[in-house]
């Protein structure tokens, strides 16, 4: 390994500065250089704000761009800085994992100086950018085969004030849904990590696969409304309109009660839409089996009075997909 991850410019210069973060080459990959950008004016709350974590999201990349923009003129106090693309192999493959090595960025945290071109991504971002920070914003969307409202999402965390604080952070976007998520897959993710080191790290997700200039806007106002509640930007925040609706939702799912996963091979009609209240019973769904004509379809059912959080937006589905995700009102 010939170098070790560095940054290009001085991050504690004031102003505005274009540089990269250089992830080493090694065995299966040249060097990185990922753009960064710093906007510096002195003392205030410390942010980093990443996009391009999967490389088939692309609404944070966008979003973050526009931030880049704007935020120049706007930025009152504080640092903050961008990183548009966390992985740009994956996101010019246009693939949630990257293809040099077949690893999933987000599970691979806090990452290896001597691993994968993935985990030496990770390595970078934890050494050098993470400790820069209090408060992280990582800018995903929720993938293409899946309906998700716009929404900030987090994991339950065993520090009572840390999980305040980040609640707090995440209703703060004033997004259509704040979701704290049990997860069945935490290892390697990035706001664990930053967990571990005491930062309040909000994830905001955007579903429905395709990119349009609506949803953008949502999920830019739901980026500026946070900046205001941090102080770095002057304003007043509103929640933004979603269906004909200014309102949000703080939810909690349940582990493994509202995770609802196919019992067979078919095809997922869904038969009522993210946000819809449902009662225990009421049909989530229907599979239609594709390998045989004479089968019946199934009906995919409610087990409890929940809040539909999302839904796989059809499609065929192997034995043990995920068909919906549900929840109720956090607990707080």
């Amino acid at each position: 390994m010939s170098e070790a991850p560095h940054l290009t410019f001085d991050v504690d210069k004031p102003g505005v500065i274009k540089g990269h973060l250089v992830v080493p080459k090694g065995a299966d990959c040249e060097v990185l250089s990922l753009p960064v950008f710093s906007f510096n004016k002195g003392e205030g709350p410390r942010l980093l704000i990443t996009g391009g974590c999967h490389g088939n999201e692309l609404e944070g990349p966008l979003v973050a761009r526009r931030l880049i923009e704007w935020l120049p003129e706007a930025q009152t106090c504080g640092r903050v800085i961008i990183v548009p693309v966390l992985n740009p192999p994956a996101v010019q493959a246009f693939s949630r994992n990257t293809p040099t090595d077949g690893l999933n960025l987000n599970r691979v945290f806090p990452g290896r100086a001597d691993g994968s071109v993935t985990e030496r991504i990770a390595d970078a971002v934890s050494r050098l950018l993470l400790p820069m920070a209090d408060t992280v914003f990582d800018l995903h969307s929720f993938g293409p085969t899946w309906d998700f409202p716009p929404s900030t999402t987090t994991h339950p965390i065993a520090d009572p004030d840390l999980m305040a604080k980040t609640i707090r952070m995440a209703e703060a976007f004033k997004l259509p849904m704040t979701l704290v998520w049990d997860h069945p897959d935490t290892p390697g993710m990035f706001d664990i990590s930053a967990h571990n080191q005491g930062k309040v790290f909000v994830c905001a997700e955007l579903g429905g696969g395709t990119i349009g200039a609506e949803a953008l806007a949502i999920y830019e106002a739901g980026v500026r409304n946070a900046l205001i509640s941090l102080g770095l930007v002057e304003g007043k925040a509103e929640h933004p309109v979603f269906r004909q609706r200014k309102s949000s939702h703080t939810l909690q799912t349940r582990r493994p009660a509202d995770e609802l996963k196919s019992p067979a091979r078919g095809i997922f009609e869904p038969r009522c839409s993210m946000l819809d209240e449902v009662k225990r019973g009421d049909i989530i769904g229907i599979l239609h089996p594709m390998d045989s004509s004479s089968a019946n379809s199934t009906e995919i059912w409610s087990p409890s009075t929940s809040i539909v959080c999302a839904i796989r937006s059809g499609g065929y589905v192997e034995v043990d997909e995920w068909l919906a995700l549900l929840a109720r009102p956090l607990d707080r």
